[in-house]
């Protein structure tokens, strides 16, 4: 790994959970020594991308993110197109909808919507990282992955979220052909216990997946019919999407969503 891409990295160790972290544990979470993650660290301060702050000197995402991230939008408006349909999709649910995108080796929350329909709904936040093995949208996107590329996003950590989390790689790829089948995925309590959600893959220009979309509702609340609105309505949002992305979505998905309805 280049220089660079080593400083970005550090990027990496800044979540919603770990909005600010001192010199010390971002070296430790890096895996670098002190003296190598300070000089890194310092450079992307230059640059505007982290900044100290407060008297810990802890570091956070600085304001230069916000530079790239609206250059970004403004030329490639992915967030702005997609959201008009994610409350749609929401609304017509009554659950709550959102969108992922592939980022290197992670599955990035990039937007959600909720429903006024219910005072209880299924919380996200903003780029949080889905994890691949214990969501249906990462299922959704494992499955149409090359499969080199998916079995080795399966040979991770692969941890037990709940009770019902999938852990072993075999069992979650025998999901996998069923999604492959299908063009959907579905989950009951694999990531969150009362959560039950649906998904689909989200497709770029060549047909390459790109991220996923998913429908989130508490368990408790769930019927059949439903579970087939949140289907229907995610693969015609879906489908909007990719459209709109100026993406192409595969002849087999394309068979499969049919046949949802």
């Amino acid at each position: 790994m280049g220089t660079v891409s080593k400083a970005l990295e550090l990027l990496e160790c800044f979540t919603n959970q770990r909005p600010q972290v001192g010199l010390s544990e971002l070296a430790r979470l890096a895996g670098l020594n002190k003296a190598t993650c300070y000089r890194m660290i310092s450079e992307l301060a230059e640059s505007g991308l982290v900044e100290q702050i407060g008297t810990s000197r802890e570091y956070r995402i600085g304001a230069g993110v916000l530079r790239l991230a609206a250059l970004r939008e403004a030329h490639v408006p992915t967030r702005e197109t997609a959201m008009p349909v994610l409350r749609r999709m929401a609304q017509t649910t009554g659950e709550t909808s959102h969108l992922s995108l592939i980022i290197k080796d992670r599955l990035v929350t990039l937007a959600f919507a909720y429903s006024s329909a219910h005072g209880t709904q299924v919380m996200m936040e903003d780029a949080d990282t889905l994890p691949w093995h214990a969501t249906s949208s990462g299922h959704a996107a494992l499955a149409f992955l090359p499969r080199d590329r998916c079995a080795a996003l399966l040979t991770r950590d692969l941890q037990a979220h709940t009770a019902d989390t999938p852990t072993n790689p075999e069992q979650i790829e025998r999901s996998l052909e069923a999604v492959r089948r299908s063009g959907m995925a579905h989950t009951r309590g694999t990531f969150e216990a009362d959560v039950e959600s649906c998904a689909v893959a989200l497709f770029d220009a060549t047909g390459g997946v790109t991220g996923a979309l998913g429908c989130a509702a508490p368990s408790l609340r769930m019927s059949e019919q439903r579970r087939q609105t949140m289907q229907r309505a995610t693969v015609q949002a879906a489908r909007e999407i990719i459209h709109l992305w100026g993406g192409q979505t595969p002849a087999p998905v394309l068979q499969a969503w049919a046949q949802l309805g």
